[in-house]
């Protein structure tokens, strides 16, 4: 009998929602057949079958969110021997696999679920997370949950009620239910909220806010696109955020509390946040400082529309260092972006705006302005390495031939 388990398919994935079987009961499936659909809090994934035989028994309905290394169907394989029992035998040993299961869907129940930030905040205060009673109607124990048991201002698990409470409150319910509607509070957006929440309440967010002059790099591109080579802006944003990141390495670090140290990485694989239907997802395009402005139009074109079609690899969401946001195709003229945890810093291009500017010889001329801003970490860096960061990513954007000769 082969077991089909939800397995980690991407990085730092603890649960998935069972989205739909392709298969049912009796029915006969082939080696790495689709068998079920996943929704992680990164993405969609589909789940192959281990092997070939019939599918004996769905164990989780479909909707239901499970941990990893939860069974979720079982598979009888062609041609295994299954032992000769006699009826009162089958009868006895099926009452037992019932309780066996049983049992493993009482134990899934009770299993406390939280985050690993909120179990790390229980660590760090010595409290055992099994007493801490959840808020949640899900039975998730939030870090909200962990701070109240701390300060002793936990509710009983079972609060009393006074009958009459119970009609009132069908009653205000049934009269909600026609003003009202619902959306799902899980997968993507959930897990945006929890690393959002994370990120605000470990980081000590600053925002630093400048403007650049793009007119000579919209200049640069219109002779590009007439020779054959349309490269998007975003492509020169990320090159020359690269060797600023260079210049200023601190930036793409990441801070190790408990060891005491901020480590400095070496790879510049950046986080792409994307508007997607399902939510902010942030696919990674690695190696960018080893990459051509072609392959990296390219590789950006390729990976967003993959994150808007719910396709992207695993792979492809993992290990980013630092984060860009492209929020001006969108309308957005500024905003005080949350660093992607447990980066060091973000920053966010918004709306490119035609204005008068004065040029080097005091004339008024039209020209193209686009607005900046950059979150960071006060603990790893200061303001003024900031300001000197969005200087020079500045000076290369605003005279590409520097950005030209930076170029490998």
């Amino acid at each position: 009998m082969l077991e089909v388990k939800l397995h980690d398919i991407g990085e730092g994935m603890t649960e998935g929602e069972i989205v739909n079987y392709f298969v049912k009961e009796g029915d006969s499936v082939s080696t790495d057949q689709p068998l079920v659909e996943v929704q992680t809090d990164k993405m969609v994934a589909e789940l192959p079958s281990p092997g070939k035989g019939t599918v004996k028994e769905i164990v989780v309905p479909v909707g239901e969110t499970v941990q990893v290394g939860t069974t979720l169907l079982y598979i009888e394989g062609v041609g295994a021997k299954q032992p000769e029992q006699s009826e009162p035998e089958l009868v006895k040993a099926t009452s037992e696999t019932k309780g066996l299961q049983n049992r493993r869907i009482q134990t899934k129940v009770n299993r406390v679920l939280a985050t690993p930030y909120t179990r790390k905040i229980a660590r760090d205060h010595n409290v055992d997370i099994e007493q801490v009673t959840a808020s949640d109607p899900s039975g998730r124990v939030t870090e909200e949950d962990v701070y109240q048991f701390i300060n002793g201002t936990t509710t009983d698990s079972e609060p009393k009620q006074t009958e009459p409470t119970k009609p009132v409150t069908l009653e205000l319910n049934a009269i909600n239910q026609t003003e009202q509607e619902t959306i799902p509070f899980r997968g993507i957006r959930k897990t945006i909220a929890n690393k959002m929440t994370q990120s605000i309440y470990t980081i000590p967010h600053v925002t630093h806010f400048d403007e650049m002059n793009m007119t000579r790099l919209f200049q640069i591109r219109e002779q590009l696109k007439q020779t054959g080579d349309n490269i998007s802006i975003p492509a020169f944003l990320l090159k020359a955020l690269v060797i600023t990141l260079k210049d200023f390495p601190v930036f793409n670090a990441q801070l190790d509390e408990e060891n005491e140290q901020i480590i400095l990485k070496k790879q510049y694989h950046i986080g792409l946040a994307s508007d997607t239907k399902d939510g902010l997802i942030v696919p990674v395009l690695h190696d960018v400082d080893r990459k051509s402005l072609r392959q990296i139009h390219s590789d950006m074109k390729a990976i967003t529309e993959k994150a808007q079609n719910g396709n992207l690899e695993p792979q492809l969401l993992k290990g980013s260092t630092f984060t860009m946001s492209n929020v001006g195709p969108l309308g957005s003229t500024g905003a005080t972006p949350i660093i992607n945890y447990p980066e060091t810093a973000l920053i966010a291009f918004h709306k490119t705006r035609k204005l008068p500017i004065y040029n080097e010889q005091d004339e008024i001329v039209p020209g193209y302005m686009m607005n900046v801003s950059m979150s960071f970490d006060h603990r790893v860096a200061d303001g003024a390495t900031a300001v000197a960061f969005t200087n020079r990513l500045n000076e290369l954007i605003e005279n590409p031939n520097k950005l030209m000769l930076e170029l490998v």
